[in-house]
């Protein structure tokens, strides 16, 4: 039986960092995937600020359960070197709030097919891999539009080609927006390489959804990671709302639905609800 245990994206709840603290109180969230804080990127916090950030998150009860950090989510065309450094900035990040997970992607090619790069792709994460090397940390890749490994083949091809050290963000709506289906046909490739998880499901026309609403087919998904002996992060991504930094994050063709709730902590709470929903429903089975 495995044991699934939430962790959030509260910036999404709040920009502002103590009420980030407040929404996963609130929804009995322990674990906060650290993303935007203040306003800011997680890559622009300063190691002091980011010891500040920590204490409140200590006295709250509260753990960093990965770093919502944007590397890898640059154009082949862009400076790597200059990447490695914002690499080695986030891994200080890391050491400093106790996590041992960073969150990252695997570049955009604009006006390049995907299959074409691929090596120019490996050389690149090979680089981030060795940066990483002797500092405690685990890169996570996430199946993001745009990037090259989008779809669960190239997914794949990142676990292969790295022996599973890169190791796998399973994101259901990525998924879908890219119209490659995550249940049963992402999951039954990649299943043996889930890491943790992103939540957040999509209706068929590529719209945001609470967990279990969409077409994602979470309940099945969950049935079937039960069955591994496994600890599962699963941080909830909800969506469902425009907020800072959506635009940077998700580009102008976001679907986010803007008017489905009264406000930001409704969506927020809608999320972590649906996702506890899910969970009880696949372990019941």
């Amino acid at each position: 039986m495995a044991k699934f245990e939430l962790a959030a994206f509260a910036d999404e709840y709040s920009p502002v960092f103590d009420e980030q603290i407040k929404g996963l109180i609130e929804n009995g969230i322990s674990n906060l995937e650290i993303r935007g804080v203040d306003g800011h990127s997680i890559d622009a916090v300063t190691p002091d600020e980011a010891k500040e950030l920590k204490k409140k998150l200590d006295a709250s009860g509260i753990r960093v359960s990965s770093m919502g950090s944007p590397l890898g989510k640059i154009d082949l065309k862009d400076d790597m070197d200059a990447h490695i450094e914002k690499e080695k900035h986030i891994i200080e990040l890391a050491h400093i709030f106790g996590c041992d997970r960073i969150r990252m992607f695997s570049f955009y090619h604009e006006g390049r097919d995907a299959d074409d790069c691929r090596s120019e792709v490996m050389e690149r994460l090979g680089k981030m891999l060795k940066a990483s090397e002797g500092e405690g940390v685990v890169l996570c890749h996430e199946n993001e539009r745009g990037i090259y490994g989008d779809n669960a083949v190239r997914c794949l091809d990142i676990q292969k080609e790295f022996g599973g050290e890169i190791k796998l963000v399973f994101d259901h709506a990525n998924f879908i927006c890219v119209d490659c289906e995550p249940y049963p046909y992402a999951f039954d490739m990649l299943k043996d390489c889930i890491f943790y998880m992103h939540i957040k499901d999509a209706m068929p026309d590529k719209t945001m959804a609470p967990a279990g609403v969409g077409c994602g087919r979470f309940v099945e998904t969950f049935t079937e990671l039960d069955e591994y002996d496994k600890t599962y992060i699963c941080t909830v991504e909800p969506h469902l709302q425009v907020f800072e930094g959506l635009a940077e994050l998700e580009g102008k063709d976001s679907k986010v639905v803007t008017n489905q709730y009264p406000s930001r902590a409704a969506a927020f709470r809608a999320a972590c609800d649906a996702i506890k929903g899910v969970i009880a429903k696949a372990q019941c089975r």
